[in-house]
């Protein structure tokens, strides 16, 4: 663990400091999920997610629109997008092909599959650790904190929960990195926030 300037490294990735001091924490009823239907491309996906949403389609295709089931036919459950990512499909280049619309809340049908144990995967991993957003390099991973308008009522909520972006992305950063890196992680924040009080 090694602390560089903005930045905390723990073995191959570079941790942003707002991942540790922002704080945040989902308001769902505030935001309706608006962060399934706003952006420029789907879901960034993995080679295994891909495999576990296609083994599951059939259960996840059950909460889905004819308009989804039809994109799904024509163009499977990834396609490649501008930046030559495999991401979701988006409908009408607005929502993820797999969001489900409940009393005007965006909800994802992948997740829904897997409470019901008929999918491996909960969600797309990149989904899953948002706020966090991963960029990788040749040598490293960049960990850093999206900073997006749509998700103000998430930090206000974070703030009156006193819930950082670490604390609140907890399980996926384990999902992603293990338990061993999620562990150096707190002690980097103790780290952060003690001396923090020092320098008060």
């Amino acid at each position: 663990m090694k602390k560089i300037k903005k930045v905390i490294q723990i073995e191959d990735t570079i941790v942003s400091l707002d991942v540790i001091e922002k704080q945040f924490c989902c308001d769902i009823v505030a935001c309706k999920g608006v962060c399934c239907v706003a952006g420029d491309s789907g879901a960034p996906l993995e080679t295994d997610e891909i495999l576990a949403i296609e083994d599951s389609l059939a259960s996840i295709s059950l909460l889905l629109t004819e308009k989804s089931k039809q994109i799904l036919k024509n163009t499977g459950v990834a396609m490649v997008d501008l930046d030559g990512d495999l991401v979701t499909p988006l409908i009408d280049n607005k929502e993820c092909v797999f969001v489900f619309f409940k009393n005007g809340i965006a909800e994802c049908a992948i997740e829904k599959a897997w409470e019901k144990g008929d999918c491996k995967i909960q969600k797309p991993v990149s989904c899953h650790l948002y706020p966090v957003r991963l960029t990788r390099y040749e040598k490293f991973t960049a960990v850093n904190f999206h900073d997006w308008d749509i998700c103000k009522p998430a930090l206000k909520k974070g703030n009156k929960e006193s819930l950082h972006v670490y604390e609140f992305a907890k399980p996926a950063l384990i999902r992603k990195f293990g338990e061993e890196w999620y562990k150096q992680l707190c002690m980097a924040a103790d780290y952060v926030f003690q001396n923090k009080e020092e320098s008060v």
